[in-house]
């Protein structure tokens, strides 16, 4: 019998339940070691704070913790405990934590020491700060120097640091309470994590600036200290809000069309894509979006199995291309359109980019060599004739919003998102979904009403630009920046993407890729699932509805509670549906009184854990 959390997750692994502190009004969840979703009355103060050690790649350790102690009582909570990280090499490197708290003032310190020396990118103190209410609204920021600057949070997505040299910061919680993140010990900057779909501005110790990886030398301390103040002015005491237990969900303002949906088929995996093709013919895609490496040995044996999976498809096609640009971009175009013609591969559209663009170049790092872009798309225009070009990045809006394209030379721009880049708990993959519209709407900001695409977005990573290479995971564990991850084969994975769609649907999308057919991206269970083998994931339902409302008028819903249930009102001709997504563990309840007639009707649904509901209204 498939269990619960095997069916939602894709894995028996259930996360382990963060601990809930309190002191006072002050009050934080410990989870792994550190500190979330950290509240003042009832408000969140600070997403996160995390003391985090990253590999040559990026990739983030998950220490062994001993000797954890916790105490709470009288309105003071403390914690204790020793984190232990090994190196590839067999390098090692001890964290000793304390944490303290009162109901105005949290205090996190580290002392971390290696006796082998260690090798990290990144060894310190992350700061996390929600995006939701926060985007756009006055901040101090204190820097090294004991200069103080009254500035704002950035609305639009800022490709660089917003803010270098910080010594602390402070915002406006809610009005008359003020917090402020006082950081010691190295020098911190912050960079805003919507680039990467993180819903935080993130402040990090260790400017980009500075090399990396870097040396821990064996017996040299690494002393860190954060401070969170809270400065409440207001008269009197003011309760903390009580847990909303129903969602109230209204119609709002904002209406368009739901866009085209894609599926992404790559080289390897076009074969089993064409063995599958009446589940592909189920969904109906109105689009397919072909993968083309030269630099991955694909060649022509590739376009014959692209040709063969187009020629049974009734919609459109586009073939993404990462040009190599070791030779002229107009010689490999030549060559690559050779081949097209030969195999008989007749693409309605072109994506082409730079190969060496899928990687990222951070603030600091020197961009790779490279031919201008307007040769790049030239050349393109000259070999493939008059179908459509778009460019942008193969990789996420990160390097779109660092390295902007000449979008004159093109008819529509593209990029990808990733939900695993920095985290990968199922509230971190969850919570990327409030980042989605920052990013469609700074696209919109740089690139005006140019058609627009989105996708392969997957939960899985499929190219990792921070570092070598992707993460494998043969454990089925969550972990960032891993090549598969076992929430694609349940119903988490169905609700992220039907809520992905919701969120960016203001964005006028001209297609919309949120998966692959076939593999550890796609829609077709393998061994050991939840799903029989060969069978539907219960992702190909969300894939398969989203394709069946292509073209549909929507209407924006406001939910009062977009953390747990968000909703879109979707109408064709004749029917007019709620679509309602449960985006968190736990059973929601709706109502739904503003869209039926006054007294009568349906006026509360439940929805149950990582559940999509579509409710028929009259």
């Amino acid at each position: 019998m498939t269990s619960e959390t095997f069916a939602l997750y894709g894995t028996h692994e259930a996360e382990e339940q963060p601990v809930t502190l309190s002191a006072g009004r002050l009050s934080a969840d410990l989870a792994n070691g550190n500190l979330r979703t950290i509240r003042y009355n009832g408000i969140e103060v600070l997403r996160a704070v995390s003391y985090l050690v990253r590999d040559r790649d990026w990739g983030t350790y998950s220490p062994r913790i001993d000797d954890l102690t916790v105490e709470q009582g009288d309105g003071r909570f403390a914690v204790r405990y020793t984190a232990h990280c090994v190196g590839p090499d067999g390098s090692t490197l001890a964290i000793a934590v304390r944490i303290a708290a009162t109901e105005t003032e949290l205090t996190f310190e580290a002392d971390a020491l290696s006796a082998t020396g260690f090798e990290t990118n990144r060894c310190g103190f992350c700061i996390l700060h929600p995006i939701v209410g926060v985007a756009g609204a006055p901040v101090r920021v204190e820097d090294v120097d004991g200069h103080v600057a009254d500035t704002v949070f950035p609305d639009l997505i800022d490709p660089w640091q917003p803010f270098k040299d910080m010594r602390s910061i402070t915002h406006a919680v809610a009005e008359g309470i003020l917090a402020k993140c006082l950081m010691e010990g190295d020098t911190f900057e912050m960079e805003d994590q919507r680039n990467w779909s993180d819903a935080s501005y993130k402040t990090y110790v260790r400017p980009l600036a500075l090399p990396w990886p870097y040396r821990i030398g064996a017996g040299e301390p690494v002393r860190q200290r954060i401070v969170l103040s809270i400065d409440d002015r207001r008269k009197g005491f003011a309760s903390a809000k009580t847990a909303q237990r129903v969602v109230e969900i209204r119609k709002g303002d904002r209406s368009g069309t739901m866009p085209p949906i894609g599926i992404v088929v790559t080289p390897e995996e076009a074969r089993a894509t064409l063995a599958a093709k009446e589940m592909l013919d189920e969904i109906a895609p109105q689009h397919l979006l072909f993968h083309f490496d030269p630099l991955a040995g694909h060649g022509r044996a590739v376009l014959d199995d692209f040709a063969a999976i187009a020629r049974g498809h009734r919609g459109s096609a586009t073939i993404e291309i990462a040009l190599p640009c070791v030779r002229s971009p107009a010689e490999e175009a030549r060559d690559i359109a050779a081949l097209m013609k030969a195999a008989h591969f007749s693409p309605d559209a072109i994506v082409v980019s730079p190969s060496v663009d899928r990687q990222s170049t951070p603030p600091g790092s020197k961009w790779p060599e490279c031919p201008p872009l307007e040769e790049v798309y030239a050349a393109a225009r000259a070999a493939f004739g008059e179908v459509s070009l778009g460019g942008g990045m193969l990789s996420y809006f990160t390097e779109l919003n660092r390295k902007r394209v000449p979008a004159w030379h093109l008819d529509f721009v593209t990029h990808c998102t990733n939900p695993i880049v920095h985290a990968a708990d199922d509230l971190s993959v969850m919570q990327t979904l409030e980042a989605l519209p920052f990013i469609t709407r700074s696209v919109r900001a740089i690139y005006g009403s140019k058609p627009y695409r989105i996708g392969p977005s997957t939960i899985p990573m499929r190219q990792n630009p921070y570092g070598s290479r992707t993460m494998d995971n043969a454990g089925h564990a969550r972990i960032p920046m891993a090549n598969s991850d076992p929430r694609q084969n349940g119903r988490f994975a169905e609700a992220f993407a039907f809520a992905y769609g919701i969120q960016v649907a203001d964005a006028g999308l001209e297609c919309l890729t949120l998966s692959a057919l076939t593999g550890p991206f796609g829609l077709i269970a393998g061994d050991g699932e939840p799903s029989p083998p060969g069978s539907p994931r219960p992702l190909f339902n969300t894939v398969k509805a989203l394709a069946g409302m292509a073209g549909y008028s929507w209407r924006e819903c406001r939910s009062a509670v977009p953390s747990d249930v968000l909703a879109l009102l979707v109408q064709d001709a004749s029917v007019q549906s709620l679509c309602l997504v449960n985006i968190t563990p736990r059973v929601q309840e709706a109502a739904l009184g503003s869209f039926y007639p006054a007294g009568g009707g349906q006026g509360l649904i439940r929805l149950a854990p990582y559940s999509v509901e579509r409710v028929r209204l009259p």
